[in-house]
């Protein structure tokens, strides 16, 4: 719900660090790699309970996520690259749950079973789209800039990272934001799934 007012006041920045960066030796996939291997600390500092150099590693996860696509439209978008930077940023996404229920079991396991399981429809109803948009050409005008076809909804990018900032900064918290935000999750699949499937009717 965010992305789409949030991206065009971050993209200018974006683009002025990937001018900076964009030397021979420095690669979009590169850069998504790194971003990755950044991200993957967050699961063991999570789990050790270590919240605040969770969130560091966090943080560097998304500004890198941003910084790969910046320079990846100056050196010319692929599918390639696209596939990569979505695959891993769906491994992160449902790594930083894991995390939390790592370092409180108890509290959190129950609550964030929920969230994955709701990542797991945000996810599949957002790639199955994607894939169908694709095959026949759909635009995506809010997205230009997307390697694949971005369905929106109440829970984007902007949103998921806003909880795992808060979970962070108040972890003893994570279980009820798990569960709020695991509904939202869910409002958002049934939205994606049946404006999906009107616009595919359609054709």
């Amino acid at each position: 719900m965010l992305d789409h007012h949030l991206h065009p006041r971050i993209k200018p920045r974006l683009n002025q660090l990937a001018e900076k960066l964009d030397r021979p030796g420095i690669t979009p996939d590169g850069i998504t790699l790194v971003g990755f291997a950044i991200g993957v600390l967050a699961l063991p500092l999570l789990a050790l309970g270590w919240y605040l150099p969770a969130l560091v590693a966090i943080a560097l996860n998304r500004v890198l996520d941003g910084l790969d696509g910046a320079l990846a439209r100056r050196r010319g978008l692929t599918d390639a690259g696209g596939f990569l930077d979505i695959a891993l940023d769906f491994l992160f996404y449902a790594l930083v749950p894991f995390g939390f229920i790592l370092a409180d079991p108890q509290a959190n396991a129950l609550a964030g079973g929920w969230l994955l399981f709701a990542f797991i429809g945000t996810g599949s109803s957002f790639l199955a789209f994607a894939a169908l948009a694709a095959k026949h050409n759909i635009d995506n005008p809010g997205y230009a800039h997307k390697s694949f076809y971005y369905l929106g909804g109440l829970t984007e990018g902007t949103e998921t990272i806003a909880l795992f900032v808060l979970g962070c900064l108040f972890p003893q918290a994570f279980a009820w934001l798990a569960w709020v935000f695991g509904a939202l999750c869910w409002l958002t699949t049934l939205t994606r799934v049946w404006s999906g499937y009107l616009t595919l009717s359609r054709l």
